[in-house]
């Protein structure tokens, strides 16, 4: 996710002070910016945090956000593509956690300002179905190991005052923003090579399309966005969470990153996003009130 912002957010570093974070946001901190994204409130600005600072910060937030919103149901990579991560000061992807009561069903309506800092972005989740998801290093292998490809429309929160100011590492310390999400019908992967194959290629040159409910296109992209495969994600992920001694489990959902540039909602906005080239694909949808 956390691909090109627009001018009303961007705006907002105009309008509110800086702070910086020195070393791993305290508790008090930590608890006052939950209480905040509750509230749909933005929080204090997040700068000058080190890796290790923001997965430090993530790991206090999500603690108080598994209180809010239910079990872990999986994660989410952002940051997966090169020309975002340029934007946020970083040369790598990261990583947050999604709960049970972000994930919403398909042509769910939602309040245009469901949260502090409200976007909407075309994306897709892939479903866990086997522990050697962990060990997966090319696309090929992350398709054996999962069951479900899953049109997503995700509804991330950029948390804080002025969003365009987070780093790569402030950005995990958000939880990567992880707040709401629909999800479409799901797809089965396969059980034939040469149907895998399509699979593959398919999700790489598909064109991810998001319009509105006019028909309008507010933006087309190629699947090859994300990191040249989207299941290169994945791939990325179990090496991140290996690092932290995590691991994917089976029947996890695992949100692959932004295909479309982060786009604010708006009231009576109808938004749907399709999967143009991608076999079995059929539109996801979310209203906003």
């Amino acid at each position: 996710m956390f691909a090109r912002l627009l001018l009303p957010v961007t705006a907002c570093i105009l309008l509110f002070p800086n702070f910086s974070a020195a070393g791993c946001l305290s508790d008090a901190q930590v608890s006052d910016m939950a209480q905040r994204m509750a509230q749909a409130q933005p929080a204090a600005n997040i700068e000058g945090l080190s890796d290790a600072d923001g997965a430090c910060t993530r790991n206090k937030l999500t603690q108080l956000l598994a209180s809010r919103h239910g079990k872990l149901v999986g994660y989410k990579a952002g940051l997966t593509n090169v020309a975002v991560q340029k934007r946020f000061n970083t040369d790598r992807p990261v990583w947050g956690k999604l709960y049970e009561s972000m994930l919403l069903a398909n042509g769910a309506s939602v309040p245009a300002q469901y949260a502090a800092r409200p976007v909407f972005e075309s994306d897709l989740l892939v479903r866990v179905s086997s522990d050697r998801i962990n060990q997966a290093r090319t696309p090929e292998e992350v398709l054996a190991a999962i069951d479900q490809v899953i049109p997503f429309i995700e509804l991330p929160d950029l948390v804080v005052e002025a969003p365009m100011k987070l780093n790569g590492a402030g950005v995990a310390a958000i939880n990567v923003g992880a707040r709401l999400g629909v999800m479409g019908e799901p797809i089965a992967t396969p059980a034939g090579s040469a149907e895998r194959q399509v699979m593959l290629d398919a999700l790489r040159d598909m064109s991810v399309v998001v319009s509105d409910g006019s028909g309008a296109v507010l933006n087309t992209t190629k699947g090859s966005a994300i990191l040249d495969h989207p299941l290169n994600a994945v791939v990325w992920l179990a090496q991140a969470l290996a690092q932290e001694g995590l691991a994917m489990k089976p029947g996890e959902l695992i949100s692959l990153g932004s295909f479309s540039p982060l786009m604010p909602p708006k009231p009576g906005q109808q938004i749907r996003v399709t999967y143009e080239g991608l076999p079995g694909a059929k539109p996801v949808q979310v209203n906003f009130k």
